[in-house]
């Protein structure tokens, strides 16, 4: 793997902290990064929405209190909306994401950060 491998998280969130172990035991080079405590620009958020292959709003944690008073059950945001969104409201988004060069994943369950790595091998 020539490229960096990042992971993006919030610390005290356990499937994260898992993802982290699993990257360590797996012995390979990333960067880690919260984004509650190092926040994203909009054009990352941006790039990393287009990179990963989920939609809405399977990329939006919908059992969050905020999901429901944005009234997101019941309407499908722009892109454009999302992003400003996820920049408001960080808890939103699924966690943790993992990227390398053009792609990205949401590393849940953390044993999907496996086949991701091994599709690069």
């Amino acid at each position: 793997m020539a490229e960096k491998l990042f992971i993006y998280v919030k610390s005290s969130c356990s499937t994260c902290r898992r993802a982290v172990a699993l990257l360590e035991e797996l012995k390979v080079d990333y960067e880690k990064r919260d984004y509650f405590i190092h926040p994203l620009s909009k054009e990352k958020w941006a790039e990393l929405l287009k990179k990963l292959d989920v939609g809405f709003p399977e990329i939006l944690r919908t059992k969050e209190e905020v999901f429901s008073e944005l009234g997101l059950e019941k309407r499908q945001p722009s892109q454009e909306e999302l992003v400003e969104l996820i920049l408001k409201h960080p808890e939103l988004i699924q966690r943790p994401i993992v990227e390398y060069g053009t792609r990205a994943i949401l590393g849940r369950p953390p044993e999907k950060i496996k086949e991701f790595l091994h599709s690069f091998r």
